[in-house]
């Protein structure tokens, strides 16, 4: 295990676009559904049971065989029913691989893929495993939602960030389902759905004046 290396991947400083996306958090504070620490522990919670845990296997799966990723992407696409959604991953795919071409030599992927695939694509490149890649893709969807919390509600981000603290070994959980379902056929990969972030990624694309792209 490299913990540099994975660090250097999950690190929410890496150029990869990943700051201008809430992941349905403000369509979600825009509902009322999410206005406090408590409320984000719930959705949060939610997100780790359902995306995270999609996210993390075609991550993990992706970085166990790169050279599958056609398949992974059209898996991804058939899991994400909100076009709004599907757009938004493969914008932070797009960006992520172009972070993760400067630092290693990542397999052709395609030009916008899901951003779990690219997730699991520069974790190969970069030597590390579908564990650790799982690892970083379930992080990822937490503390992203998380960030924005603090924009949007203005929460106190000492309290955020123990939220993430005392969910971390329940992401460290999800991650190791994950994984262990690395070397699945793509049809029997996790295919846990969220709609009412769907409803909510669409609705979120029409407003004209926005925080985030997503």
């Amino acid at each position: 295990m490299s913990l540099a290396t994975l660090l250097l991947l999950a690190d929410g400083r890496l150029p990869s676009g990943g700051h201008a996306h809430s992941a349905g958090l403000e369509a979600q504070v825009s509902a009322g559904r999410v206005r406090s620490v408590a409320d984000l522990d719930g959705f949060l919670r939610g997100k780790l049971a359902t995306s995270a845990l999609v996210s993390a296997a075609f991550a993990a799966a992706a970085c166990a065989a790169p050279a599958a990723f056609a398949g992974l992407d059209a898996g991804l696409d058939a899991r994400t029913p909100s076009p709004a959604l599907r757009k938004a991953s493969r914008a932070q795919g797009r960006a992520l691989l172009r972070a993760g071409r400067a630092m290693w030599p990542v397999a052709a992927i395609g030009r916008e893929p899901h951003q779990p695939v690219a997730l699991g694509a520069l974790a190969s490149a970069a030597g590390l495993s579908p564990h650790e890649a799982a690892v970083a893709a379930a992080h990822g969807t937490i503390t992203g939602s998380a960030s924005a919390a603090v924009r949007l509600l203005g929460l106190d981000p000492y309290a955020v960030h123990a939220l993430l603290a005392r969910l971390a070994p329940e992401c460290d959980r999800i991650a190791e389902l994950a994984a262990a379902r690395s070397g699945d056929p793509v049809d029997e990969l996790p295919a846990a759905g969220a709609p009412l972030l769907d409803i909510g990624a669409e609705h979120h694309a029409t407003w004209e004046v926005r925080l985030f792209a997503s």
